[in-house]
């Protein structure tokens, strides 16, 4: 019980912090420190996901920070595809899925230390020639079929990852909004919240329809103690470099994905 209240505790602050780490690390978070299989972690790892980006997602909505037409054409694409992903986890091997997971983490661990070592703290993430531009003259992102095109791809595979994995999709979201758009660092991440709020929702539908039911009473808890780190790690991100943040959960990523690996093939 008061592990599954830490580990919540742990997810929702990483999530608060990047808008991308949280889902990735709830799942692994249940599967090493509760000893629950993939697919029952799942459904539990996406409630408290979903329940936490949505409380970060309002805040930001309130800011103005949310691209909230991009978000819903996000999870259009992505929502349907959840129940492709989550019927193929529900027939994969545990031990395939398991290693399956620790590579994606590697592969966004890599990612995270490559971008943050080889730019500046003060330097812009995104340069101005990206296919997704923001008018300056109202702020909203101008829209063509290109743009739309790459939004919807990467809902879609947003949503098969939420399905397969059982993760929120926000290391998928970031780096694409980042590749395709200008928007402004923080509007990423708040249009992420949103689009993990949602998609999260339509993966934990389709994971209890492919067959897990998860537990209740933890599920709740998990679901509280991330919500309460959600909102500590969203004001923390106000005062922490971004470099910094994305260094240090770098760092964890490779750490756990190493954890996982050895426990697919110590326990296969």
């Amino acid at each position: 019980m008061l592990t599954s209240l830490i580990l919540g505790a742990l997810v929702g602050a990483v999530l608060g912090l990047t808008g991308a780490g949280g889902g990735i690390l709830a799942v692994p978070a249940l599967v090493v420190g509760m000893g629950w299989p993939m697919q029952q972690a799942s459904p539990v790892a996406l409630i408290a996901v979903a329940g936490s980006a949505a409380i970060g997602a309002v805040e930001a909505f309130r800011r103005g920070l949310v691209r909230y037409r991009a978000a819903l054409l996000m999870t259009f694409a992505g929502v349907p595809l959840t129940t492709l992903g989550a019927n193929l986890a529900h027939k994969l091997p545990q031990q395939l899925l398991i290693e399956l997971f620790a590579g994606v983490m590697l592969l966004v661990a890599i990612r995270l230390l490559t971008q943050a070592l080889r730019r500046r703290p003060t330097e812009q993430a995104m340069p101005p020639s990206r296919i997704g531009q923001v008018d300056p003259r109202t702020g909203r992102l101008l829209w063509n079929w290109t743009t739309g095109a790459a939004l919807a791809g990467t809902g879609a595979l947003t949503g098969l990852m939420t399905g397969l994995l059982g993760v929120g999709g926000g290391f998928v979201i970031v780096p694409m909004l980042r590749k395709f758009t200008n928007v402004s660092m923080h509007g990423i991440v708040a249009t992420s919240l949103m689009v993990i709020a949602m998609v999260g929702s339509g993966g934990v539908v389709s994971t209890i329809r492919a067959g897990v039911s998860p537990p209740l009473m933890l599920t709740l808890l998990f679901s509280v103690t991330t919500a309460l780190g959600m909102i500590v790690g969203r004001g923390a991100s106000r005062y922490l470099a971004a470099r910094h943040v994305q260094i240090g959960f770098a760092g964890v990523l490779v750490c756990v994905s190493l954890g996982m690996m050895m426990k697919a093939w110590i326990n296969p």
